[in-house]
């Protein structure tokens, strides 16, 4: 069985567990703490980040970009469509909306409101900065604004079929979500479409997600929220 590291609230490992649950694929699940420079975890990958794929028989995938591909290549199912396009012609506009979410919006978002909210806790003395999650609020107000237009004129992020974009941005969305910090009324579209795909059997393994000692928002795991 494959093996996960992971955190439980990073986007980038909920992006890897969502291709896993998709495709119908058991995962060995192994929380880690990347801030925590663990030696063993910083043996793997130097850079003490997740997700890392560990599976027996073959190299280990390290980062996020390298877990989506060895997913991809080595578990998608082929009597289903995958989350890659078919067409390489619809492949520009999925892979534009995930370097948005995996880089602009955690850039200018999710890494700011996780360090705050996430990290912050695990060191002693240290208090969430409210000028920091102020600005990470705002700039989500931006990209939401953006996601909705793109959502008023198709039905998936990156057009008529549901691809890697998708749960790239639902994995970030659920991440902000859990914390508290999207505020679905100023979005329409893009709550209607996270309805959608927190309806599928996948995103079981994100709503059962739970931190200890901080639970998650009112109305996380509700599908009619």
């Amino acid at each position: 069985m494959p093996r996960l590291l992971h955190h439980r609230l990073d986007p980038a490992s909920r992006l890897a567990r969502l291709m896993f649950a998709e495709y119908g694929v058991a995962v060995d699940l192994e929380d880690v703490k990347p801030w925590a420079r663990d030696p063993h975890l910083l043996e793997i990958n130097p850079a003490g980040t997740v997700p890392i794929l560990i599976d027996e028989g073959q190299p280990n995938a390290v980062g996020v970009l390298s877990v989506l591909h060895a997913i991809e290549d080595r578990y998608s199912p082929a009597a289903v469509a995958g989350l890659f396009p078919a067409d390489p012609r619809n492949r520009p506009e999925m892979w534009r909306l995930c370097e948005w979410v995996l880089l602009k919006l955690n850039d200018e978002v999710t890494r700011y409101v996780v360090e705050e909210k996430i990290l912050k806790r695990d060191r002693p003395g240290a208090t969430p900065d409210p000028s920091v999650l102020r600005v990470a609020k705002a700039n989500l107000i931006e990209h939401m604004l953006y996601f909705n237009w793109l959502f008023a004129t198709r039905q998936w992020l990156a057009g008529d079929a549901m691809t890697l974009a998708d749960f790239a941005l639902a994995a970030h969305l659920s991440s902000l979500d859990y914390l508290g910090d999207v505020d679905w009324e100023t979005a329409v579209e893009v709550r209607q479409w996270y309805a959608r795909i927190k309806s599928r059997p996948a995103f079981r393994t994100l709503l059962n997600d739970r931190m200890g000692g901080m639970p998650p928002h009112a109305g996380y795991a509700d599908l009619d929220f």
